[in-house]
């Protein structure tokens, strides 16, 4: 009868990889020649005894004690653990804001679509809402003169621009095509002194429509201000606090009822506008008018969704609905382009 020989000791080893991690090879020196030997021999020695170990049960075949359960604590669980060649996929979420692309109707359906979320959306929408912040809206007041005959005709002498938060980014006095016969100063502000130092009207339209063009615009009585630039801005970005119901019915008066922004500013904010003898300030008024509309535009904005129709994106300012321009050849990978030739 054979002796037994004693069981090996079961080394456990010390270095565990953290949950959701890869244990790492242990970094060290190379070994010499003469520990590998010793350690070819230790091993020769443990496959025996795992050998003998295997036919007494202490140790299943495939090398594990007794019947224990192979899987991981997470496996156990029910939870799978993340193999190394496997990149966990980021979570997916839904944005709440649009592309800087997208068309003004689209912006103002996607409003009303945060709107009818409910749970206070609509002060969460309009206070800090990126949709609606800016690079998509500019508020604009222009000043005029009088030229032609008796100085009936309407000309351009001073244009200001603001942003959403109202901050001024433009605002020049214009040299009128025509000699000035009117300066209008009761009303314009506009005097003789004004003009020495005023662009020419074309210099001046051109940096305003450059400013304007694919943004949503916000003015009293805007129509005034288009025409002294000679300039057609579409309907569907087009705010006019004038024509706006939404503030006409906060002050009590009817839809189709004439409103000055003065009385607005009075009425809704609480602030006197164009008063003194001196005329009226084009960027005040501007500033007033971006005022006027921030304080409805949920609700302007969620009645004009309803009301306009359907509009087709333009490639214009909807560069990603077109994909045909990566049909260029600076599109195609280098290897391919040099096949070709």
């Amino acid at each position: 009868m054979t002796p037994l020989l004693p069981a090996p000791k079961v080394t456990v080893p010390t270095h565990v990889p953290e949950a959701g991690g890869c244990a790492q090879a242990p970094k060290g020196p190379s070994s010499s020649q003469g520990r590998s030997k010793k350690r070819s021999r230790k091993h020769q020695r443990f496959m025996e005894r795992r050998a003998v170990l295997e036919q007494k049960g202490v140790l299943s075949p495939h090398g594990h004690l007794g019947t224990q359960n192979s899987k991981t604590g997470l496996e156990a669980n029910g939870t799978t653990a993340p193999r190394c060649d496997e990149v966990p996929k980021p979570k997916q979420f839904v944005s709440s804001s649009l592309s800087p692309s997208a068309s003004p109707d689209s912006i103002a359906r996607h409003h009303s679509v945060l709107l009818s979320q409910g749970n206070g959306s609509s002060k969460r929408v309009r206070t800090s809402s990126p949709v609606l912040r800016p690079g998509k809206y500019v508020a604009i007041d222009c000043e005029m003169v009088g030229t032609g005959p008796q100085g009936k005709l309407s000309e351009l002498a001073r244009c200001s621009v603001v942003n959403y938060e109202g901050d001024v980014i433009y605002d020049k006095y214009v040299r009128p095509e025509l000699p000035i016969v009117d300066y209008r100063t009761r009303w314009s502000g506009i005097t003789k002194q004004h003009m020495k130092n005023a662009i020419p009207f074309k210099a001046a339209q051109a940096e305003i429509l450059k400013i304007l063009k694919d943004k949503i615009v916000v003015g009293h009585a805007i129509h005034n201000d288009f025409q002294a630039l000679k300039y057609f801005h579409p309907k569907d970005r087009t705010r006019d606090t004038s024509q706006s119901p939404v503030l006409k019915k906060r002050i009590g008066l009817p839809v189709r009822a004439n409103v000055s922004l003065k009385n607005l500013a009075r009425h809704l904010l609480n602030k006197k506008i164009q008063v003194g003898s001196k005329g009226h300030s084009s960027v005040e008024d501007a500033q007033t008018a971006m005022e006027l509309y921030r304080l409805v535009e949920v609700q302007w904005e969620k009645e004009l969704a309803h009301s306009l129709p359907p509009r087709p994106p333009s490639p214009v300012t909807d560069p990603a609905a077109d994909s045909s321009q990566y049909l260029d050849d600076q599109y195609w990978p280098t290897e391919l382009m040099a096949s070709s030739l």
